[in-house]
């Protein structure tokens, strides 16, 4: 059975991360600036870029990343953004701050800069954080670098060409939360290669900005479905179809309160089918606005995670390059969740609906789970009225037929982002600063792994150094984790050092060794080399009581002045076999344990002859009895003792020579 690991968060992982779902290679750029989460609107302000940073880590620990080519665009300069807002707009934006804005009273005014955009710190450099990433998106989606490019911290919507609106300063970026994606920029980035380019907004607010722009052209078709009635911005009417040559290029899908997954899907799908149909494009551009959700601060629509998911999954299927962009929602964790889920899909996995371990991790309680569900809110939207308004809406569309043609002609000024030759020069200029690193962080990025690999290489170190948790526990299988379960386990044997035995073992183990036959023939053969050598086993066989006189004798002579026994004259008996192994024996261990042996304790009187008879069945009850005045060796601990004398096997086999001799005196 594989074993199982945790994360750091305690949570079992013993389930991948994701599942494949599409395997249709293809090629998706990701563009993250970590400098987005450092912005912020005043307090209170729900407009939070900190909701880009939660996503990203998401993304970074589902792992998803490794399908990514991820980049870090280019700030947008002045130079780009007066492509289509003023100059008088975009200059008013470098210059004001929360130190200075008293000395613009007359611009805030005239810009719409005050409640709704406030001015922060950094305003203008966060808004060339959000426009650079849609604007390269776009780019590398002309050049045919990538499938799909996404872009969570653009899809500000609500922008004109000279004011701000809705938390957007410059189009395609809002101001703080999802600072990002100039969606004009984009779209007229796009249009140098591309004939007709296709917007669909599914934000719970109209895209009044973008449609703004567009208004009376026939190359570019808005698509908005929105909330209508009572309600910022006010527009977005069935009727706004747009005007001159736009007119019938721009779709309004007004909507009531509380629309759920079901009823969203079943006008969603008929109308981008006939868009399709119809209109023909050849690039889409998608807004994913994380206000429709449930639960959304400001929102007031229904949908659960996987109802606003599809919604991109089905625009993907139709298989155009797609610039996938951020924009509204105002409850982070939602948000992040729907994004990063998202990011999975756009890919082709299915991500694990557990949420893996990240620094953002105490975001998503209690319920920890990638999911974001619909709640029990009325659907004001009956089936009569949504088909009412979708036949209305595909009347309208056929009414753009033919597809329109677009007249040939030189493609207009320099592109936005980066041409291929500063790509190529950036790639050198790494490579040059780093020739001594295996991966850098540049080409780590742009790495991708591929779905059909049995098995992907990846730097842990680089990962871990952009975000992403390690799992704790094994990583690999281990050959011990595929057990036989009808195995009979085995006592686990020590092949070190042994224990050493308590006096209880030893003797109970003593008591039981004669009944051994081996041990019989062995002490017969012992006591046959007695005979040859009575001297060697004489002084062990007396007891105590008869032989008072000797054992103080032999004391004398092995201590010293100072009482310290000299264990190198103890009992030195030339050429000698048996002398030596005994002389061997008492020299390592001057056997104080047969002592305790032999003197029994009070509390053990009683038991007298019972211990006498297994001190002398002991291997050890052979060894010489130390003196009284001899007090030192006694003092030493017996599982010492024991343990010396279980490694020595010729002594314990002398003892029981010896042993058996002490049986007819006795």
């Amino acid at each position: 059975m594989p074993s199982t690991f945790t994360d750091p968060a305690g949570v079992a992982r013993d389930e991948p991360l994701y599942t494949v779902v599409h395997n249709d290679k293809k090629r998706v750029a990701y563009f993250y600036d970590s400098d987005i989460g450092n912005y912020a609107y005043v307090t209170g302000h729900p407009m939070k870029p900190h909701r880009i940073r939660l996503a990203h880590s998401l993304v970074m620990n589902y792992n998803v990343y490794k399908f990514l080519e991820v980049y870090r665009a280019k700030p947008a300069v002045t130079a780009e953004m007066t492509q289509f807002h003023t100059d008088e707009y975009i200059e008013f934006l470098q210059k004001v701050t929360p130190d200075n804005m008293d000395g613009f009273m007359r611009e805030q005014g005239k810009y719409n800069v005050g409640d709704d955009c406030p001015v922060f710190d950094g305003l203008f450099e966060f808004c060339g954080i959000s426009a650079g990433g849609s604007m390269e998106g776009a780019a590398r989606l002309n050049r045919d670098k990538c499938d799909i490019a996404i872009n969570w911290a653009g899809g500000l919507h609500h922008a004109k060409k000279s004011e701000a609106s809705g938390f957007c300063y410059v189009n395609g970026i809002w101001p703080s939360q999802f600072p990002g994606t100039h969606i004009v920029l984009a779209i007229l980035e796009l249009l140098r290669f591309k004939k007709r380019v296709l917007y669909i907004d599914i934000d719970v607010h109209h895209g009044d900005g973008v449609e703004e722009a567009f208004y009376t052209t026939d190359r570019v078709m808005t698509v908005s479905f929105h909330k209508y009635g009572e309600y910022f911005p006010g527009t977005g009417e069935l009727r706004d179809i747009g005007i001159g040559s736009g007119k019938n290029y721009a779709v309004n899908f007004p909507l009531r309160d509380g629309i759920d997954d079901t009823t969203y899907s079943s006008i969603f799908q008929p109308v981008i089918s006939a868009v399709m149909q119809y209109f023909q494009p050849e690039a889409v551009v998608l807004q994913c606005g994380g206000d429709s959700l449930s639960g959304d601060r400001l929102g007031c629509f229904n949908l659960s995670m996987r109802g606003h998911a599809n919604c991109v999954n089905y625009v993907r299927s139709f298989g155009l390059p797609t610039l996938v962009l951020g924009g509204g929602g105002y409850t982070m964790r939602n948000v992040a969740r729907t994004w990063a889920y998202e990011t999975g899909r756009l890919v082709g996995v299915e991500m694990n609906p557990v949420l893996p371990y990240n620094e953002y991790y105490d975001y998503y309680g209690p319920d920890y789970e990638l999911d974001v569900r619909s709640s029990n809110m009325e659907n004001a939207n009956s089936p009569e009225y949504l088909e009412k308004i979708k036949i209305s809406v595909i009347e309208n569309l056929k009414k753009t037929a033919p597809v329109p043609s677009v007249q040939m002609q030189d493609v207009p000024r320099q592109g936005f982002g980066m041409s291929d030759d500063q790509e190529d020069e950036l790639d050198d200029m790494d490579e040059d600063e780093n020739k001594d690193v295996r991966r850098t962080q540049r080409q780590w990025e742009k790495e991708r792994a591929r779905q059909d690999e049995f098995e992907e290489s990846d730097d842990e170190d680089m990962a871990q150094a952009n975000g992403v948790f390690k799992p704790n526990g094994p990583q690999r299988r281990s050959i011990l984790d595929f057990k036989n379960p009808k195995a009979v386990e085995d006592m686990d044997l020590d092949i070190g050092e042994p224990a050493p035995p308590s006096i209880a073992a030893t003797a109970a183990a003593a008591a039981a060794k004669p009944a051994e036959p081996t041990a019989v023939d062995n002490d017969e053969t012992m006591i046959d080399n007695d005979e040859a050598q009575p001297d060697a086993a004489e002084p062990d066989v007396e007891a105590p009581a008869t032989t008072a006189a000797q054992p103080a004798a032999s004391s004398a002579a092995k201590i010293d002045e100072d009482g310290d026994v000299d264990m190198g004259e103890a009992d030195e008996k030339p050429a000698e076999p048996e002398a030596e192994i005994k002389t061997e024996e008492i020299e390592t261990a001057p056997a104080p344990e047969p002592e305790a042996e032999r003197r029994p304790s009070p509390a053990a009187a009683t038991a007298e002859p019972a211990t006498e008879a297994a001190a002398a069945a002991s291997p050890k009850a052979a060894s010489p009895v130390p003196d009284a005045n001899t007090e030192k060796p006694v003092a030493e601990e017996p599982s010492k003792i024991a343990e010396e004398a279980s490694d020595k096997a010729p002594a314990a086999t002398t003892d029981d020579k010896e042993k058996e001799a002490d049986k007819p005196q006795e």
